[in-house]
This record gives structure tokens, sequence and C-alpha cells, in this order.
């Protein structure tokens, strides 16, 4: 079978119509795009893999306020990864 390639309009009709699959794809795009404004937008959707997707990108960084945010949205491990960085020594070493 030949890869089929979905435009983003038809992702975002099937989204809105209750497709998860379909909002972990447009995760997917916003993501590789690095368009943290969309992620953010499908993460207030309701989106666990847009949580997912930027509590990996802020935990990379150490951004301990936009885990906060992502974690006040809704995703959860988010404020897992928050907590865990929030108790690691401040040289970064693991005793």
């Amino acid at each position: 079978m030949d890869h089929m390639s979905i435009d983003r309009e038809t992702l975002r009709e099937l989204a809105d119509e209750g497709s998860e699959t379909a909002l972990d794809r447009l995760a997917d795009l916003a993501d590789t795009a690095g368009d943290l404004g969309e992620l953010s937008e499908l993460l207030d959707e309701g989106s666990t893999h847009a949580g997912f997707l930027l509590t990996r990108r802020a935990a990379a960084s150490g951004d301990l306020r936009e885990l906060r945010r992502i974690s006040d949205a809704g995703y959860d491990e988010a404020g897992n990864e928050l907590d865990r960085l929030l108790k690691a020594p401040a040289d970064g070493r693991q005793d």
C-alpha cells in the first residue's frame, strides 16, 4: 500500500468530530514544525499527546514555568516532571 498523505484540514475535521488519533496526528505535525502555539491549543482541547510533547520540550530546556502551565492545563505528567526537576540537586549531581 502506498503511503497516504492526509491534509491538515481533514485531520482538523476528524479531530473536531472526536477522533483522538487525528488529534494526536495534528500534535505530531505541530511538534515537527516547532509550532508551540498550536501544541498548546491542542493541549487545551484535551490532547494528552500534545501534553506529552510539550512536557518533553519543557523538561529538556528546564522550563519550570511551562511545566506548571502544562500541568495546570490538565497533563499530570508535567507536574510529576516539575517535581522531579525541583527535587534534583542544584549542582546537577544525583547524589
